[in-house]
């Protein structure tokens, strides 16, 4: 089942690089006490991923937190490894997070995996974005196949 406005995220672990390496980080230190804009792509270093949806998140990310978001977080069903080399190409620093989903465990229990292992990338996490407040979902804007509008920093700054 997919997740939807008005359910809490799952407890799950997932990695965030640090400067000593991956780090591990619960759900719950991530989202509780919180306003979180969360935004998923299907993989670090793919083209609309890194031309359109994460620049649009770095590029707003002033605008969005001034509407009472705390933090910005990009998730993807890669390791902490690539989301930190792919953060740093971005400029993510300070701007938004960059968490690593490796083994799909959260992506799975939020019912947003996406499966391409018909064009060699293996379960990915399907393209999204949602604002959560304390660790509920607020919102939640899947993109159709192939599409990117509705999980744009645009999209979601208009919605705060």
């Amino acid at each position: 089942m997919t997740i939807k406005p008005g359910d809490k995220i799952p407890a799950a672990t997932v990695y965030e690089m640090g400067s000593d390496g991956p780090g591990s980080v619960t759900t719950a230190e991530l989202f509780n006490g919180k306003t979180v804009v969360l935004f998923g792509i299907p993989g670090a270093f793919t083209p609309t991923c890194s031309a359109s949806h994460l620049p649009g998140f770095v590029k707003f990310s002033e605008q969005i937190k001034a509407k009472g978001v705390d933090d910005i977080v990009c998730f993807a069903v890669n390791d902490a490894f690539v989301m930190g080399a792919w953060g740093k190409d971005q400029g993510t620093a300070g701007k938004v997070r960059m968490i690593a989903d490796g083994s799909a465990e959260l992506t799975k229990k939020m019912g947003l995996e996406l499966d391409l292992t018909g064009k060699g990338l293996g379960l990915r996490c399907d393209r999204f974005a949602m604002v959560v407040k304390d660790g509920v979902v607020q919102s939640i804007d899947r993109e159709a196949p192939g599409a990117f509008e509705v999980s744009s920093a645009e999209a979601q700054l208009s919605k705060l």
